[in-house]
């Protein structure tokens, strides 16, 4: 046998044996063998953080673990690369002569059959056959015009028979296509075979030194009050991502939910792109197109929980309270009314590491946001649990290994296979070595998002005033990071604008922003204070926060009011569940001069790359004066917060001496702004150390302002 690029730790072929054999191998020495165990970089993760040399064993035991699962998943069935791609042999697939080939696993099942319109949805004249393991096969042969038996865009069910004599109507977990009737709230397995299958014409995009992602939701991709389309999504918004400057979107809600206002967070079909908003092939122009532009785009992925629906859902899908779960209590989470993964199975793994690379061979993302990433680490979930970041909370019996062992195959696969695949995890808890590489003993993934970043933004804007903002918290918040593991920094996301939370601008500007954002008259004391804090929370997060920077679709220009989808709650309505992109077309009004901040403080990022670069040296976080001065892949970043005073010769620190020019200045005039600041003006630094740094100059900075200045001596290609 070769070995396998995904098994880099095995130097030799093991003998023909059963997967059973080994297991019983593997686990029988796996006691005697763990303090042996060589994690190959374990010493780059111990550079790092020394601290972490007291949870050794506990590393190894993780990374025996990992060594364990590949083995056994290169032994079987074909290897890795088959087992990963199961979702071209489950679910249905229409075989070289037109035969329909359908296959499940339904353990407890006893017994299966298919219906739908094809066979005008009798319920016993196609059975499945029994094999091992819980599976379940049946063939269909073509019709006499050699054409499939069952059409394109064509209902079907499964008839699960179970061994209590209960008759189930379940889809297919496998299921690429579901749809529901117009009045229905169940959705319905749907053979998606056209014939003309979409075509990708653009390779992927490099993958960005500096990450900036737009967080995007299709369905409120539209000001209408309605379910948006994938294809609105890729000629009305794209085209304004692109603009922003943003390189990668994250897309949310596309794994089937059939609850709308569940925000996509409870899947039901986790291998079909949501109808809701098109079919699948104009998702996969949508990505095609972004690709075309330089975007990656990256998918939110659920893997975390699923929805408890049964009808249209992976639950009770074999008539059992377990299959693709824990049985309970283990397998419901309490807060989300949702059931939790046995990630020890088998054919769990088969299903979720498929589910991975089905989104990224079949549609052509670019990676992962892993969605939940603290509920699958630990047998609490994080409920009632605060994290005061002792190390003794990451290791030890509360961690679930087997669901951690689960992310790092996901990482090792994902890394190996597409050495350009971005994962990005959801994780409140501050685990060590989440954002380090497998073979350091990490978790693998590539960033983690900076959470207590957009808290501390709400919180200080609820609870102090300006006058009381602490300069030098503000920095700890947003330089509180784990060093070697990069992050995802935003001011807020999609959670700060759901209903019941505002977003920053609304906490800014609150119901003035219904009646003052006239760009014709003077600018309320309300409206002024909140466009220019606004602009600097944003530049300050983008700067000092991490490696990356998130903005939820709208938040960049100001969007008014909160985010609320379609529920009995608000009789269903649509007005909070869009997003109002022609309040940019308004001439008249602010929100484009907030638009044009946000694409220019990107376009700068883009030239000077300080999201690449190491983490920044804040030379200045003045408390009374309310100002933070910070420089970062050689551009200086200056912020006057004091909400009244102004500094005529300001002493800054600066590291390269030379010439400075203006890049970026948050009070110009076109960003709504009061212009007083000349961009003629040459800043020449001065061999006088100042504040940790080795030059200084003095600069003018108005009040409520933040700039960015530039080298003009230094080439900044990265």
């Amino acid at each position: 046998m070769t070995p396998s690029p995904l098994l880099p730790f095995l130097s030799v072929s093991p003998p023909e044996r059963s997967v059973l054999d080994w297991f019983r191998l593997t686990t029988e020495t796996m006691a005697d063998q763990e303090d042996n165990v060589s994690i190959p970089e374990f010493s780059n993760l111990l550079q790092t953080d020394s601290n972490l040399k007291k949870y050794e064993k506990d590393f190894r035991r993780r990374y025996e673990l990992l060594k364990k699962q590949l083995f056994l998943l290169e032994e079987a069935e074909g290897g890795v690369d088959q087992f990963t791609r199961s979702y071209r042999s489950f679910g249905v697939q229409r075989l070289p002569d037109n035969s329909l080939f359908f296959k499940e696993w339904a353990p407890a099942a006893e017994a299966l059959f298919l219906t739908g319109e094809f066979n005008g949805w009798e319920k016993f004249s196609h059975p499945y056959s029994k094999k091992e393991f819980g599976k379940w096969e049946l063939v269909l042969p073509p019709k006499p015009d050699n054409s499939p038996a069952v059409d394109h865009n064509t209902r079907l069910k499964v008839v699960v028979h179970t061994k209590e004599g209960e008759r189930l109507y379940r889809n297919s977990p496998w299921a690429k296509y579901v749809t529901t009737e117009e009045k229905s709230v169940i959705y319905d397995w749907v053979l998606w075979d056209p014939p003309q299958p979409y075509v990708h014409i653009h390779p992927r995009p490099k993958k960005p030194m500096s990450l900036r992602i737009y967080e995007a939701h299709v369905g409120i991709g539209s000001p209408e009050p309605k379910v948006a389309s994938y294809t609105n999504f890729t000629h009305n918004v794209l085209p304004r991502i692109k603009d922003l400057g943003y390189n990668c979107i994250q897309l949310m809600a596309i794994m089937e939910h059939a609850y709308y206002a569940s925000f996509g967070y409870q899947i039901t079909s986790f291998f079909a792109a949501s109808s809701r908003y098109g079919t699948p092939d104009e998702l996969k122009e949508l990505i095609d197109v972004a690709h075309s532009m330089g975007i990656v785009v990256l998918l939110d992925v659920v893997h975390s929980h699923a929805s408890k629906n049964t009808e249209d859902g992976l639950n009770g899908f074999d008539g059992s309270d377990s299959c693709f779960f824990h049985s309970p209590p283990r397998g419901e989470h309490s807060l989300w009314d949702s059931r939790l993964f046995n990630y020890a199975s088998w054919e769990v793994l088969r299903f979720l590491l498929s589910n991975l690379r089905w989104w990224m061979e079949e549609y052509r993302f670019d990676g992962f946001r892993f969605d939940g990433i603290t509920s699958m680490l630990y047998h609490h979930h994080g409920i009632g649990t605060g994290f005061s970041g002792d190390y003794s909370e990451y290791f030890g019996l509360q961690v679930d290994e087997e669901s951690l062992v689960y992310l790092m195959l996901s990482n090792h696969i994902l890394h190996t296979l597409y050495p350009n695949c971005i994962t990005i995890a959801e994780d409140v808890s501050g685990m060590p070595a989440l954002c380090r590489r497998v073979e350091e003993g990490g978790l693998g993934f590539d960033y983690r998002l900076a959470m207590a970043i957009p808290d501390k933004w709400i919180q200080i804007l609820k609870e102090l005033k300006d006058e009381e903002w602490d300069m030098g918290n503000i920095v700890f918040t947003l330089t509180n990071r784990r060093y070697g593991e990069k992050c995802i920094a935003y001011a807020e996301s999609h959670d700060q604008a759901l209903v019941g939370d505002k977003t920053l601008a609304f906490w800014l500007m609150d119901k003035e922003m219904y009646t003052n954002m006239s760009s014709v008259i003077p600018m309320s004391p309300i409206i002024d204070r909140g466009m220019q804090l606004h602009k600097m929370i944003r530049l300050l997060t983008h700067g000092l926060g991490g490696e990356g920077y998130l903005n939820f679709m709208g938040n960049e220009f100001g969007h008014p009011e909160w985010l609320d989808f379609p529920r009995e709650g608000n009789n269903q309505s649509y007005h909070y569940a869009r997003r109002q992109f022609n309040l940019l077309d308004m001439d008249y009004l602010r929100y484009s001069q907030l638009y044009t901040f946000d694409r220019d403080m990107n376009r700068t990022e883009d030239k000077y790359g300080w999201l690449a670069a190491p983490p920044a040296y804040i030379s200045a976080k003045h408390e009374g004066d309310k100002v933070i001065v910070f420089d970062r892949a050689n551009v200086l970043f200056i912020f006057n917060f004091h909400p009244s005073k102004s500094f005529q010769d300001y002493r800054v620190g600066v590291e390269a001496p030379g010439k400075y020019k203006i890049k970026l200045d948050s009070d110009e005039v076109q960003y709504g702004g009061h212009g007083r600041l000349d961009h003629n003006t040459d800043f020449f630094t001065e061999p006088q150390p100042f504040n940790g740094r080795s030059n200084s100059m003095l600069v003018y900075i108005p009040c409520r302002t933040a700039i960015v200045l530039a080298n003009e001596e230094i080439d900044y290609c990265y």
